[in-house]
């Protein structure tokens, strides 16, 4: 049996955690929602696990709201992408390039779970508060505080680098789309 010439990692299903979020912006562009968790007293990006038979985007959407309380919809970006475009060829080249205004996500973070578990894939979106979601809060999730910073300020607060990684590249791609 031939064996693949790139290092490769296989989980099964009880071995890895999907989970998915988003950077979430106020309707100007000029904030960015963090999550405070009171039980550690992190500051962190909101997310949290997909469920069963739920697209990654709508679990970024739910899991957004849940912990913040504020309604949202996927920001439309312009990102590099290695996935195929709808009308491309069935031959196109597998390289990187810009794909205009996309909902994908533009970020995944892998973590090795606790004890060599197995692995947590985290897939990012950038997300963009619906009108009027500010008056209508919702209650958010227990434990959890949301609070809207600058950019600088948010970056600052993130507890993880792993996080201000994450929201440099929203920054970035959200600067570049505008």
């Amino acid at each position: 049996m031939a064996q693949s010439t790139y290092p490769t990692q296989q989980y099964t299903s009880g071995n890895f955690v999907e989970s998915c979020g988003a950077i979430l912006y106020d309707p100007t562009r000029q904030k960015v929602c963090l999550i405070h968790l009171a039980q550690s007293e992190m500051w962190t990006l909101p997310k949290g696990r997909r469920n069963v038979g739920e697209s990654r985007q709508k679990a970024a959407l739910r899991e957004v709201y849940e912990e913040t309380g504020y309604k949202c919809h996927i920001l439309p970006v312009d990102m590099k992408t290695r996935a195929t475009i709808a009308d491309d060829a069935v031959d196109a080249p597998d390289a990187a390039r810009i794909s205009r205004d996309s909902v994908e996500p533009f970020m995944v973070t892998m973590r090795t779970l606790r004890d060599g578990q197995g692995v947590k894939i985290i897939w990012w979106y950038v997300a963009i508060m619906d009108k009027g979601a500010c008056e209508a809060k919702g209650p958010g999730e227990e434990g959890v505080k949301t609070g809207l910073y600058s950019y600088e300020e948010a970056e600052r607060l993130l507890y993880f680098e792993t996080d201000r990684e994450v929201l440099r590249k929203a920054q970035a791609l959200v600067a570049k789309s505008s």
